[in-house]
């Protein structure tokens, strides 16, 4: 069981924000945290990973991390945190930077199975992929056996394919080893993927938790359907709009009969009603 709950004043480009957040996971819970930028996720991976200090209660199995009178450090926590940055040992090999967290050899060379870098564990990590480079981060997280996966967006700065076959691999090792995982994430394929639990993040306050499928399958009415995108381009054809939107990476095509108020830039959502193609702003 992990139970936390967390206090702190952000200073945000819209000011001060005062995160409060509490949170309970039982072991080997998939956790997705989403919400705006800057809505403090980032801050509660930190502040649980011991990086940042906050007025907190951080409980994992019956250790207590932090409460008013103790405070460990990240190094004494049971937690394997994986960056966007990779954050990697330029000067060891790929087997050196698993072997770097942890120096038990058999279960280095499972983990370089399992994320498939048996091939390349003599090689420097300048000479590695972007996708390759986020599979040791995440082995050498992983070889710490921590209670505790930390994930802060690491799949972003990648293309479409490899993400989702990095997504697969997440996958694998959190079903390998069952190790509660908290990921950072926007994209809501990722999302309903990977997680078993989910939590919206909004003005650093939890607004909406629960299972990916209750939070983002709309059902409201008699919609079969909703995306949520931007409008990156209008064009009046007759007397019907042809709109172009931006989903998840990738472009479509609508047309609409009446566009509102509606402008290029705006967030909208896709839905239909009745068998017809509703476009509204969100």
């Amino acid at each position: 069981m992990i139970e936390f709950s967390i206090k702190k004043e952000l200073l945000g480009v819209n000011g001060v924000l005062n995160l409060d957040v509490s949170m309970k996971l039982e072991n080997g819970e998939f956790l997705a945290l989403s919400g705006d930028s800057g809505s403090g996720k980032t801050t509660i991976l930190r502040c649980l990973a011991g990086l940042e200090k906050s007025k907190a209660y951080i409980k994992v199995d019956n250790e207590i991390y932090q409460d008013d009178k103790v405070f460990l450090p990240p190094q004494k926590r049971s937690i394997g945190f994986v960056f966007q940055d990779y954050a990697l040992f330029e000067n060891l090999s790929v087997e050196r930077n698993l072997l770097f967290a942890n120096q038990d050899k058999f279960l280095c060379d499972k983990i370089l199975s399992l994320l498939d870098l048996t091939k390349l564990k003599n090689r420097k990590p300048h000479t590695l992929s972007g996708g390759q480079k986020q599979r040791v981060a995440l082995g050498r997280a992983v070889m710490r056996m921590p209670k505790i996966l930390l994930l802060d967006e690491p799949l972003s700065a990648l293309d479409v394919n490899l993400r989702s076959k990095l997504q697969d691999e997440i996958l694998k090792i959190h079903k390998e080893f069952n190790i509660t995982t908290i990921l950072i994430s926007h994209d809501s394929d990722e999302i309903y993927k990977l997680a078993n639990r989910m939590a919206i993040l909004e003005g650093g306050k939890f607004t909406n938790i629960g299972t990916p499928k209750q939070i983002l399958l709309k059902t409201k009415g008699s919609q079969k359907f909703a995306f949520y995108g931007r409008v990156l381009e209008i064009q009046r054809i007759d007397c019907v709009f042809l709109v172009t939107i931006s989903i998840a990476q990738q472009l479509t095509q609508v047309v609409v009969c009446d566009l509102e108020d509606i402008k290029v830039g705006d967030n909208v959502m896709i839905s239909t009603k009745a068998f017809n193609l509703n476009l509204s702003k969100i």
